[in-house]
């Protein structure tokens, strides 16, 4: 009851959330709690205003993911979900978009889309932001990228985010509640971003 009450006091503060989200999750945080996702999800739902969210789980072995595919694809049944697993790209569903990518990284990323331009004869010297931008696999540029469990970060999304707020709890992915995404919506909307000149 308290914490449905609490809830309730949080949704009201918001008046700015984030438009786009991204959540780094480890495969022990994935094995721990896979229902997570779907329940993350639901609540962002109840939230005016975001439009997107991202979820990358780190692992270098996309076969530890396959007993979760299932409870993934769930997802899709109150969202649009575009599931990255590998080469294998899903997208089924309607309503709030969500990404999942498992094992992919920044890195990697920004170096296919450098390789892509250079298939294309662009020469270096003419190499811009906007084509190494307009090449990457993943376009969406969150505004807050959440960590639970720590600090340790992955490079996914590196371009993307390099203007993103980030936000770290201390509470691991099994025991992450509604509330705990409120407070870090709540904390990001009391930040003054700095884009850079």
């Amino acid at each position: 009851m308290i914490h449905k009450l609490y809830e309730y006091l949080l949704l009201r503060e918001i008046s700015n959330p984030p438009r786009e989200i991204c959540f780094m999750l480890t495969i022990s945080d994935l094995r721990s709690a896979p229902e997570r996702i779907n329940d993350v999800v639901r609540w962002a739902e109840d939230v005016p205003g975001i439009g997107m969210l991202t979820f990358h789980i780190d692992t270098d072995d996309l076969s530890c993911v396959s007993p979760f595919i299932d409870e993934l694809k769930e997802v899709s049944r109150h969202a649009h979900l575009e599931l990255h697993l590998g080469d294998e790209i899903v997208k089924t569903g309607k309503g709030l978009s969500v990404l999942i990518v498992v094992g992919r990284s920044g890195r990697e990323e920004i170096t296919e889309s450098i390789q892509k331009i250079a298939e294309e004869g662009v020469d270096a010297c003419d190499l811009t932001e906007e084509m190494i931008e307009s090449h990457l696999t993943f376009r969406s540029a969150p505004d807050l990228i959440i960590k639970t469990g720590g600090s340790y970060l992955t490079d996914f999304l590196i371009w993307q985010s390099v203007y993103s707020e980030l936000f770290f709890l201390d509470v691991n992915w099994e025991f992450f509640r509604k509330t705990d995404l409120l407070r870090a919506i709540r904390d990001f909307q009391s930040r003054a971003r700095r884009f850079g000149a």
